[in-house]
């Protein structure tokens, strides 16, 4: 787990386990400072468990379990959301080159050690709904999300007692005035907002340009449906690949969006979209930005894309894990 320390406030964590480590196993520069210090003090903070503990009579396997407690305790909020089998795939099903079927894109999916989806469908892929889920649970892969509305598909999540995430882009708001528009995007929202909530899923305004993109108008949004119609389950789902004019502001627009945030997806980030789908590790932003979300504190879902129609999903999948 060597890699989710790699960026943000998980430093920190990580060198104080390695001091404690180091000090009641032995093998501490300052070990002779520690033996000699002056009598216990009370509580277990950083100064607290230095001077509480004698480390030179302190028997090897009670040494070796406060280590472990140690290990756990300070490295508890590592970013498990940044491991591979916690990534939720996106964009996988009309962007892929392959053009696969259910059971080939759940073997592909096992293949790349990847266990949750965010399905997106055209048309065409109505028809294999039921299948898709079924290959799901065939190869044990979680169906975190749905994109869009349709009644097929609401009714098979009743009929295998399943409530993903309901991604949906709303429509430009009309209004003069902020509050207006605010307003006016949670009143068109309101029959899907109980709809989901009668079937316990949760509903992610999926960001897609315009005022409806904007991370302060989704959050501003979210909180008026939380605060007004008891809309809790109601959440933001944000897409890098459709955020390049927050490259510059992104700490502050994580930190408005992060109380409301059901998944985050992420994409290689130039300045300008250039391109707008770019692998992870290849653009000039996005490694700062992924610091940035280690550092607000987000360990909610992380999604990975295709959505390059001329590419195998299988590959690009791959080079966003790679990068």
């Amino acid at each position: 787990r060597a890699q989710h320390f790699s960026a943000g406030g998980y430093q920190g964590s990580r060198h104080r386990a390695q001091r404690y480590v180091r000090l009641w196993c032995g093998n501490y520069p300052e070990h002779d400072r520690f033996h000699a210090a002056q009598p216990a003090r009370q509580g277990f903070g950083e100064s607290g468990i230095d001077n509480q503990l004698e480390p030179r009579n302190t028997p090897y396997m009670i040494r070796l379990t406060l280590f472990a407690f140690l290990l756990g305790y300070f490295t508890s909020g590592a970013a498990d959301n940044f491991a591979q089998d916690k990534l939720v795939a996106w964009c996988i099903v009309p962007f892929d080159a392959k053009q696969r079927g259910p059971a080939e894109r759940a073997a592909m999916l096992k293949r790349l050690g990847l266990k949750r989806v965010a399905y997106d469908w055209r048309a065409k892929h109505v028809a294999e709904f039921e299948e898709e889920i079924l290959q799901y649970k065939k190869h044990g892969l979680e169906f975190t999300a749905f994109w869009g509305v349709h009644e097929k598909a609401f009714g098979l999540f009743e009929k295998y007692k399943m409530s993903p995430q309901v991604w949906f882009m709303f429509r430009q708001p009309a209004g003069d005035t902020q509050e207006t528009k605010v307003t006016a995007a949670a009143k068109q929202l309101l029959p899907l907002v109980a709809r989901t909530k009668k079937m316990g899923s949760q509903l992610g305004l999926y960001n897609h340009g315009g005022w409806s993109g904007e991370p302060a108008n989704l959050a501003a949004v979210c909180a008026y449906l939380h605060k007004h119609h008891n809309a809790k389950h109601v959440g933001i789902v944000y897409n890098l690949h459709h955020g390049h004019g927050h490259i510059a502001d992104w700490e502050k627009s994580l930190r408005q969006m992060k109380p409301y945030l059901l998944c985050l997806n992420l994409n290689g980030m130039n300045e300008g979209a250039k391109p707008k789908i770019l692998q992870l590790g290849r653009g000039q932003h996005e490694a700062a930005m992924i610091a940035t979300i280690r550092k607000v504190g987000y360990t909610g879902p992380i999604g990975i894309l295709d959505h390059r129609s001329d590419t195998d999903a299988e590959i690009a999948l791959r080079e966003n894990l790679d990068g």
